[in-house]
Formats: C-alpha cells, structure tokens, sequence
C-alpha cells in the first residue's frame, strides 16, 4: 500500500476501526476515506454500492460489526445474524463490484467449534458445534469468511480473513448491559471503588480461560497482513496465551484500586471453557504481539476516565 491509495476504514469510529485509523495515520497514510453510520448505512445496499462506484477505494479493511457480550448476543440472536450479514454481504460484493485490489475481513474466534482443540487451529473452523451463547454472531463472521473465500476460488480477488481474539483497548464498549468482559470488569470494579461497595459480583465460576489481545496490536497486525498475506486461508491473531476469567478479574481490580471481595453467580454461564488461539501461523510470518495484558488493562482504565 502507497500513503496516497485511497483505503476504506469500515466501522472507523469503533474500537478496531480507530485503532486502524489511528495506526494509518501515524505511517502516512493521507487518503483515508471514512463514513460514519449516520453518511452511509452499512446495511443498505445500494447506499454502498453508490459509496464504491463514486470513490473507488483501492484498499478495504472491514471492522464494522455489531458486537456485544455474552448478555446482548443472547437476547438478540435476530439482530446480531440479520444486521452482519447485511454488512459483509454489502461491503464484500461492493469491493469486487468497484474492482477493489485487497480486502481484509475482520472475524472472530468464536467462529471456532465450543469445544474444539486448544490452542485452536484455523483448520478448526466447521468441525463441531459453535458455543449457543454467540452462535447468531458466530454464524455471521463464518459466511463472511466463506463470501471471501468464495470470491478468492471464482474471481481471484484478493480477500482475506484474520480472526482476532477477544480484543480491548481505547474506545471499547464499557456500557454495563452489552459490553465484553474485560471493559465491563473495568465498569463494574470503579463504580464499586466509587460507591465503598464491600464486594463485586460476577457472572460464571471465573474458571474459564479466554486470552485478549490489545488492539494497537490488532491494528498493527492487520497492516501487516495487508502487505504481507495474500492467501484466502483465514489467519488467527493473537498473543498465544490466555489467563482465566478470575485472574483477569483480580488484575482488574488491582488496577483499578479495589480492595473489596470478589463474589461469583454460578447460576451465570461461562460461555466457552477456554478459546485460546494457535497463532503459529501468523508468527511463522514474522508478527507478534507486543503489549503485556496488565499494561494493556492500564491504559485502557486511563483511557476510559479520560472519556467516559
């Protein structure tokens, strides 16, 4: 990529897409072509089509995604399969239509099977039953990867799909209800911090193992992938380790200044036991992550009090 090609953020007011920007923008990168949802509605087609036909962008990264916890993907199994598959359908056919060079679509690990081998293996995708607690979402991230795989074997477009695991950072989602786990551990510890409150409760036993990778590092990899990986086979992106729910819960409070208990709701679920990625392939090619999980939780609380 050339720091005057036109490259399409999709989602750049989101978590990863800023994280894009704000990466593109630090190396150079001068034509960036960015739309909020209120200039161009993901979801109608021929709003996007239009979009492609008058800009022409050379390059496309698709981070725009409606996501949540475990709470929202359980209540809104409708919206979380119908709106991402409106999305991909629209950005991926509109990329080949307006002849765009390379396409990255941004997954996630859920698409893995609930109980597949760990650390789980690209290779992994569709040989077992997906975790129920995410399955509309995981649905969606599979088809969009199957679109552009499609479009790789009939037209020899150049899409690629990485599979990010689960992601934190500035601009996260830290509301109570629809929030991932970690910005939602983030919330729930300051306001107890803030409120005296003698103990925080959490949903599940803590036991289960998730690894989470900063998004600066997210966003480094993605450009490096753009310039790097030119295969349809899709690619995990992560630091290769994970930690359990209640290890994360305690350097959360560490890190927040919370003395108090903490308590769990068995009754919750955990979702899936452990999603640890096997991110060989990635690291094969020369990339690895570079923010330690405890700095990361510290930047992202400063970040969170400066905005929220």
């Amino acid at each position: 990529m050339k720091p005057s090609d036109a490259i399409y953020v999709a989602g750049h007011r989101g978590m990863v897409g800023s994280a894009l920007v704000r990466l593109l923008q630090a190396r150079g990168f001068t034509n960036l072509l960015l739309r909020t949802r209120a200039e161009l509605d993901l979801g109608d087609a021929r709003a996007v089509r239009a979009f492609y036909e008058k800009y022409r962008p050379d390059y496309v990264l698709v981070a725009a995604a409606k996501v949540g916890g475990i709470g929202a993907n359980a209540a809104q199994p409708v919206e979380f399969l119908s709106e991402n598959l409106q999305i991909e359908l629209n950005l991926i056919n509109g990329a080949h239509a307006a002849g765009v060079k390379k396409l990255l679509f941004l997954g996630s690990s859920c698409i893995y099977p609930r109980l597949a081998p760990q650390p789980m293996k690209e290779d992994a995708l569709l040989t077992g039953s997906l975790e129920p607690t995410n399955e509309a979402y995981a649905l969606a991230k599979i088809c969009g990867i199957k679109l552009c795989q499609a479009y790789a074997k009939q037209y020899g477009a150049n899409f690629i799909s990485a599979m990010p695991t689960n992601l934190y950072g500035s601009e996260d989602n830290f509301d109570l209800q629809t929030s991932h786990v970690l910005p939602a551990l983030i919330h729930k510890f300051h306001l107890a911090k803030e409120k005296a409150q003698p103990s925080v409760t959490l949903w599940g036993t803590g036991s289960a193992y998730r690894e989470f990778l900063h998004v600066d590092d997210l966003a480094q990899a993605c450009l490096f992938l753009m310039e790097r990986y030119n295969s349809p086979e899709l690619i995990n992106v992560g630091c290769g380790c994970d930690i359990t729910i209640r290890d994360v819960a305690e350097h959360v409070s560490k890190v927040v200044g919370y003395s108090g208990r903490i308590e769990w709701d068995t009754t919750k679920p955990d979702g899936t036991p452990r999603k640890l990625l096997d991110v060989s392939r990635l690291n094969q090619l020369g990339w690895k992550a570079a923010i330690p999980l405890e700095e990361g939780i510290r930047s992202t609380y400063q970040w969170w009090l400066a905005n929220r």
